[in-house]
């Protein structure tokens, strides 16, 4: 754990001298997806790890880190701030900062997961204010974001390595749209803060709502209660404008599935109406032009370049200890 996740002072908590043995079991895997790491375990035995300003300046992989118990009970400290995480209680810490987390008496199954603080587009200071609290995983975004890690920690098998990518990005929309939402819900936060939350809320429902064909900057404004012109406002620090980012997003999820070895057999018009392009020599046309290849020639080249699928690297990793 020290050396694949961070550098920790890790013992059993029991704060005995009395150099009496203590059994102490567990197992972890990890999962990598990209620059994200899922971390599905479990412990029998109370546990007590440290983050020390020491640790840190010795190495900092500069993580936010999430933890969610599916059984159990565990308290996690930092900048000041102490909380009991129970059943569904996520939390997150700051790989940068000192902390400390402690297990309790009966045996503990949970998921953490891995992000570098460079892939979040949160303020820091905001982000701050949410480590060590409860974050609900059976609500909201929380239940999105707990539902999505439960399902790769369970099922992980099922993955190729295809959908390695594909997977990281949901996970990283995930993760940063459960911290806006209870962001946004401080009214003492200032303006730009919002700001920044009602955009990256934005751009994940546009990402769930690709495939309508129907999905304009009008329909994007509606659902979210407010004008066109603000959304347009909203978009004006992207390179490109609300339906540009909608086709560029609709060609990237095309162009990814057209080199899935899984969906070689769908047609290229399928996949296109997949991705809400109604006309499909519109979509060839708009894929041509931004990827140098017609669909169908993409499609051919990557499939004969390809190695063999593979899925997303696991390690397994089990100890017991006296």
């Amino acid at each position: 754990m020290t050396r694949l996740l961070c550098p920790m002072d890790m013992d059993t908590g029991t704060g005995t001298d009395s150099g009496d043995v203590v059994p102490f079991h567990a197992e972890t895997r990890l999962l990598q997806l990209g620059s994200l790491s899922i971390w599905p375990g479990a412990m029998r035995q109370p546990m007590r790890c440290r983050r020390t300003p020491r640790l840190i300046r010795q190495s900092d992989p500069e993580n936010y880190h999430l933890s969610l118990p599916m059984n159990g009970s565990m308290a996690v400290s930092q900048a000041g701030r102490e909380a009991v995480h129970r059943a569904n209680e996520m939390y997150v810490v700051d790989t940068s900062q000192p902390y400390e987390c402690r297990v309790f008496g009966g045996p503990l199954r949970g998921v953490g997961l891995e992000v570098p603080k460079s892939l979040v587009p949160l303020p820091a200071g905001a982000v701050g204010r949410l480590l060590t609290r409860r974050l609900p995983a059976q609500d909201g975004m929380g239940a999105l974001l707990g539902g999505f890690l439960t399902r790769l920690a369970e099922d992980s098998d099922a993955y190729q390595a295809a959908d390695e990518q594909r997977l990281e990005t949901i996970l990283i929309d995930l993760f940063t749209a459960t911290l806006a939402s209870h962001l946004d819900a401080d009214d003492d936060l200032p303006p730009e803060t919002h700001h920044r939350s009602l955009a990256l809320r934005i751009r994940t429902f546009i990402q769930h709502h690709l495939h309508e064909p129907d999905l304009t900057p009008g329909a994007i404004a509606a659902a979210h209660h407010i004008s066109t012109s603000h959304l347009h406002a909203l978009f004006r620090d992207q390179d490109l404008t609300v339906s540009a980012w909608i086709r560029h997003q609709r060609l990237e999820h095309a162009r990814r599935d057209l080199a899935d070895r899984a969906q070689y057999a769908a047609p290229v018009h399928c996949i296109a109406a997949r991705w809400g392009f109604t006309h499909h020599a519109a979509f060839t046309r708009a894929f041509t032009a931004s990827y140098g290849l017609s669909p169908r020639d993409y499609r051919h080249q990557a499939h004969g370049t390809r190695s063999s699928d593979t899925g997303p690297t696991e390690l397994r990793l089990l100890g017991t200890a006296v």
